[in-house]
């Protein structure tokens, strides 16, 4: 018998089986997106949060402001992210007083920050993002 004479009956099912196939692959693709996802929208929220602690800072010689209520401003701004990880400084490293106008008052905001696919962890560590506003 030569290659002609076998037949095959039906393909049915290949498709199913070509899916089957790269279905693990497409999925772990479509997490992983995810992951990043949710990793970059945690670090717009503390980039936002950063900015509305310096806004609050920089009116501290008027107001009285010190870096608690910095860290307040800064928590209810990130209010979406787990607070008990959420770390904040606030600090103006020429005028630790706030008193002289002027003077750069510095706000970083630190979180962590995870993406594991499938409970294996890829990637990790810490996102920070820092505001520096003049003291009015």
């Amino acid at each position: 018998m030569g290659a002609r004479g076998i037949h095959i009956a039906s393909e049915r099912g290949q498709a199913a089986v070509e899916f089957a196939l790269i279905a693990p692959v497409l999925i772990i693709l479509v997490l992983g997106v995810i992951q990043i996802g949710i990793a970059f929208n945690h670090y717009l929220t503390i980039t936002d949060a950063a900015r509305a602690g310096a806004r609050t800072a920089i009116v501290a010689r008027f107001t009285g402001i010190n870096s608690g209520d910095v860290q307040t401003a800064v928590q209810n701004a990130a209010s979406s992210l787990d607070q008990s990880q959420l770390k904040v400084t606030a600090d103006d490293p020429t005028d630790p007083t706030w008193t002289k106008a002027g003077t750069d008052i510095v706000v970083t905001v630190t979180y962590p920050y995870s993406i594991n696919l499938l409970g294996l962890v890829v990637a990790s560590g810490n996102l920070t993002s820092t505001m520096t506003e003049p003291l009015e």
